[in-house]
């Protein structure tokens, strides 16, 4: 009773990243169960600026200082509070616990098993109390659906096998489906009258079917566990089967036209997996697919990222996140809202770095190695404008493991540069439109085609790899990056480490190059990309390289997407070409013999891709994967996005954790890792 006893006083509480912290008045209410604060002492006596209820609450204290705690109420909603010192925060975090504890404890002594009450939403409003409205005789029709879920009566259900998993997993998507619609039924409740969304009782059946969830998703993974384990024989070494921390959310895993996710090979005898390891030693795993061309379709997709609204409608969730980041933090395993997403994957994003295959393959067509390592300059640095999708610097979905992309250009002959004076060829709009049209009736022998493949090959560090190739030409390029993303203040830098490798061939020449880095500006407002850093190409064969610039914007003055560069033959030190301009507007181009060139991105011949319609593309293919995201997207529904991409994250998280348990490899698709 003596710890009981209702104190307040004056505490620091973190508002947002603009206000900051500011001095409140807090009182804790022992016999309510409740911690409520004011402005300052003397509005005491007036309404509370804000409540939290304490029942089933968490007090955590702060690893980063000895002055910080936090209070997480069951309701989500979270205080984070800062005392004097460390003795005094240590006297709020004892008191909370303790009424946090008896409270919590009062709920469950005080009610009945929940299996013989019922909750009705039919007569709110009518006058009745809230005693008599909760009682087990009302007209069932009105209440929570919480019952057992019921299979088909036709139905018989056979010895689990691992094969049913899947039977398994369908039935607890399905009641997890259930329990989130409960769980909404709660919270669109009115917050005052007979009965309110922070009803004891209804907190009481909040947390209980949460944890039913819970418990029932940690026996699924152990019975996982269990039948890999049947058929190795024997657990690990070292490996044990317990409770999973911290507790993770079911999500439909049979959302977004995904495939089952469990090991492919699972009823395969162990001596056969094991020989079949480089092709198919997991799930997702099979051999190299060979896409049939004439199932491409022209994309007639356009999802230019230009949409302000959703940037300024989300700006405090922006200030929260952004309350939650240290400068220099690591952003791979931060997730960040929907809302700032673009329409497509990361991968399909690589593909649109290709939109001018006509100067791709023109490279080869050089007549002299000076000639092709210049005509590679150029194709490098038209391909950056396109591969961004409009003004506004969004963020493209980060690919799953085994996540895959197919496409291919179709060029024809008579557009592609053969002869050393050819320059980069410009068209109008209108003709870039009617490019594709023409193509109708030719015959393959009147154009070339490039075709790209791109495959999602680690999960942690998030690596990417991408090929593409015109076997006429007998050219191809194949690239790994792995992205890392850090935050800077009031932009995100992201770099793109790794190297890419064109191979000509025809000429037995090989081309490496690296790639700069991306930076989103602007956070707070409208953001907005730069690149910036040091790129090197290099021929080890014929001696030539180039040094390639992309300048940043200084603070004050200085032009935006500035880039310089130069062509060099090393055994003499001589420059045969220099560039400067802008990546996403104008280049100019300089030769030796003292003829300029000047390249208008902006009227650059675009080539759209040509990719399988969703129907015939694979489970896990980028576009049919991230489907319902996307079409969340282009509805407006950020929430019905969010719900999407979380459970295609968690899908990829518990098969992630179920492969290091069991000590299953991961093997790609289309690349080997040297």
């Amino acid at each position: 009773s003596d710890h009981m006893e209702n104190i307040y006083g004056y505490l620091m509480k973190y508002t947002n990243l603009v206000t900051g912290w500011q001095y409140r008045f807090f009182v804790l209410n022992n016999d309510a169960g409740l911690l409520e604060y004011f402005v300052n002492e003397q509005s005491r006596h007036l309404k509370p600026r804000g409540t939290l209820q304490l029942a089933g609450a968490v007090i955590s204290p702060s690893d980063e200082d000895s002055h910080t705690f936090t209070v997480n109420a069951a309701s989500g909603e979270q205080y984070k509070l800062r005392a004097t010192d460390a003795k005094e925060r240590q006297h709020w975090v004892s008191r909370l616990q303790i009424c946090t504890q008896h409270h919590t404890e009062a709920i469950g002594k005080n009610n009945p098993p929940l299996k013989s009450r019922s909750f009705s939403l039919a007569s709110q409003g009518s006058g009745s109390s809230p005693g008599v409205q909760r009682r087990p005789s009302q007209n069932a029709v009105s209440f929570f659906n919480v019952g057992h879920h019921r299979l088909s009566t036709g139905k018989r259900v056979p010895i689990l096998q691992p094969d049913h998993l899947v039977d398994v997993r369908e039935m607890m998507s399905q009641a997890e489906g259930q329990q989130r619609d409960l769980i909404r039924s709660i919270e669109c409740l009115p917050v005052s009258g007979h009965l309110t969304s922070l009803d004891q009782d209804l907190l009481m059946l909040k947390a209980t079917s949460m944890a039913t969830m819970n418990c029932l998703n940690d026996c699924f993974h152990i019975l996982q566990l269990q039948h890999a384990s049947q058929q190795k024989g024997s657990l690990p070494a070292g490996t044990t089967i317990n409770w999973l921390e911290p507790k993770i959310p079911l999500s439909n895993h049979f959302k977004n036209g995904a495939a089952q996710n469990f090991p492919a090979e699972i009823n395969k005898p162990a001596s056969v997996r094991e020989e079949q390891c480089i092709a198919e030693p997991c799930q997702l795993t099979r051999e190299p697919e060979e896409i049939n061309p004439d199932e491409e379709l022209e994309d007639i997709g356009d999802d230019k990222e230009d949409n302000v609204g959703a940037v300024e409608e989300q700006r405090s969730v922006i200030l929260h996140l952004l309350s939650q980041l240290k400068l220099g933090m690591d952003l791979t395993r931060v997730v960040l809202p929907t809302f700032i997403l673009e329409k497509r994957s990361l991968l399909e994003m690589y593909a649109d770095f290709m939109s001018h295959p006509d100067l791709f393959i023109a490279i080869t067509n050089g007549t002299t190695p000076e000639e092709r390592m210049i005509r590679f300059v150029e194709y490098y640095l038209t391909s950056f404008h396109e591969g961004r999708k409009g003004a506004i610097a969004k963020k493209p979905y980060n690919p799953i493991i085994g996540e895959t992309f197919h496409c291919s250009w179709r060029m024809p002959k008579s557009e592609v540069a053969a002869d050393a004076g050819s320059n980069l060829p410009a068209h109008s709009p209108s003709e870039q439109v009617t490019l594709s049209k023409d193509l109708e009736g030719q015959t393959e022998s009147d154009y070339y085609t490039v075709k790209f493949v791109a495959e999602q090959v680690s999960h942690h560090p998030p690596v990417s790899g991408f090929y593409a190739e015109c076997v006429e030409r007998k050219m191809c390029v194949n690239a790994h990056v792995w992205t890392k993303s850090k935050f800077l203040g009031m932009s995100i830098g992201v770099t793109m480490v790794g190297e890419g490798l064109l191979s000509l061939l025809e000429h037995e020449e090989e081309y490496t190059f690296s790639l700069p880095c991306a930076y989103a500006r602007s956070i707070l407002t409208v953001p907005w990309v730069e690149l910036g850093g040091k790129v090197n190409i290099n021929c080890a064969k014929t001696g030539y390289s180039a040094s390639i610039n992309f300048h940043t914007k200084p603070l004050y003055g200085g032009k935006l997407h500035r880039v310089t560069g130069e062509v060099k033959q090393n055994t003499t030190n001589t420059v045969v070409c220099r560039v400067q301009g802008e990546w996403n507007s104008m280049l100019e181009f300089t030769y030796s013999n003292g003829e300029t060139k000047h390249v208008d991105l902006t009227k650059l011949l675009v080539t759209r891709k040509r990719v399988r319609p969703i129907e015939k593309q694979g489970p896990f293919e980028s576009r049919r994967l991230w489907q319902h995201v996307t079409e969340s997207l282009r509805d407006g529904d950020i929430d019905k996005a969010t719900e999407h991409k979380r459970a295609l994250e968690e899908r990829q998280r518990n098969e992630e954790r179920l492969r290091a348990e069991t000590e299953t490899p991961w093997c790609t698709k289309y690349f080997l890792k040297e």
